[in-house]
C-alpha cells in the first residue's frame, strides 16, 4: 500500500505476464532486503537495482526491449530504469505493508520507505 503525494501507477507495456511477474518478484525481494537492512530509511529504485549488469536477471528483458529497437546502451538502460521504477511503484502499491512515497522538487527520482 502506498501513501503520499502521488500514488498513481503507470503501466509498462510490451511485457508478457510471466516477464512482469518475474520482475515484480525480483523487485519485491529487493524491497524486503532493503527494509530489513535499512530500517526506516528512504530508498529509490536505483538503490535497489543500481547500474549493475542486468544480464541473467529478470530486469534484463526491460533493457533488451530497447536494444532490440536499435537504441544505444545508455538510452536502453535509462529507459529500462524508468520502466523498473514504474514496476517498483506497482509492487509497493500491491504490498500489504504501508509505504510512504515522496518526490522532492530538486530530484527526479521518487522515494519510498516502509512506514
Amino acid at each position: 500500500m502506498l501513501e503520499g503525494d502521488n500514488i498513481r501507477v503507470q503501466n509498462v507495456k510490451g511485457l508478457t505476464d510471466i516477464e512482469l511477474e518475474k520482475i515484480k518478484a525480483f523487485l519485491q525481494g529487493a524491497v524486503c532486503c532493503w527494509c530489513l537492512s535499512h530500517k526506516g530509511k528512504w530508498f529509490m529504485a536505483k538503490d535497489l537495482i543500481a547500474d549493475h549488469k542486468w544480464e541473467n536477471y529478470p530486469l534484463d528483458v526491460l533493457r533488451s526491449r530497447y536494444k532490440n529497437q536499435g537504441k544505444d546502451d545508455k538510452y536502453a538502460f535509462d529507459q529500462a530504469s524508468q520502466d523498473a521504477g514504474k514496476i517498483l511503484k506497482k509492487v509497493l502499491l500491491e504490498d500489504e505493508r504501508i509505504f510512504e512515497t515522496k518526490k522532492e522538487r530538486d530530484r527526479d527520482d521518487r522515494q519510498y520507505r516502509l512506514k
